[in-house]
């Protein structure tokens, strides 16, 4: 039997933690190993009970959301993070992206959307929205003049790496380039050990730190 993917709930409204609460245990894949008021018990509950993911809002007090984050991903990269706002504004969230967090999910999203966009975290599928993507590019390209450097990967690999930088999922990079899902995580695997990344979110940000790839 598959393991639970064990998740850290840090919101400081109660009634947040409960519906989220709610959605999790709806689904038996998951399981709640802790839950956290505040950003500084996020980062003390992540040691304790070493989730695989947490769920973090952005305000919070003592500690933030996104200094949480920060602080997380520097003691324990391998836990993904994802912010939970009820705003769609990407300003935030952009920040905490760069922070090291995977992604984010809208409060008022339906239950089994969170159920779905979960797991792929978990596995390192969920793709990054476009906007997000536009954003990081736009800030690299505005910090400096990217210059390419030379691509260790091969054809198929670069042609991986470009669909995964526009946001696409694994099941829509199978289908554009004519190949299984099972190919394209076999390739998104190779290129992570390559390139010594963890996941697709600092796949992107390598990319366009290198001079990759670019969005039109």
């Amino acid at each position: 039997m598959t393991q639970p993917i064990r998740i850290l709930i840090a919101d400081d409204h109660a009634h947040a933690r409960e519906a989220m609460r709610e959605i999790i245990e709806s689904d038996a894949s998951f399981e709640i190993v802790g839950e956290a008021v505040n950003g500084r018990e996020a980062v003390l509950l992540a040691e304790q009970c070493m989730p695989d993911l947490i769920l973090m809002d952005i305000r919070m007090p003592e500690l933030d959301g996104l200094e949480a984050t920060k602080q997380v991903k520097e003691r324990f990269p391998y836990v993904k993070i994802i912010m939970v706002t009820v705003s769609d504004d990407v300003t935030d969230l952009f920040e905490a992206i760069k922070r090291g967090a995977q992604g984010y999910l809208l409060k008022n999203l339906n239950p089994d959307s969170w159920h779905e966009y979960l797991r792929a975290v978990a596995i390192d599928e969920a793709p990054m929205s476009r906007e997000i993507a536009l954003r990081l590019l736009k800030e690299f390209t505005s910090m400096k003049t990217v210059l390419p450097e030379k691509n260790p990967l091969t054809l198929r690999e670069k042609e991986i790496l470009e669909c995964v930088a526009r946001g696409r999922a694994n099941k829509q990079i199978s289908e554009e380039l004519s190949i299984s899902e099972h190919t394209v995580k076999n390739h998104l695997k190779n290129i992570l050990q390559k390139l010594h990344l963890d996941n697709r979110v600092q796949l992107m940000r390598y990319a366009y730190e290198k001079g990759w790839v670019y969005i039109e």
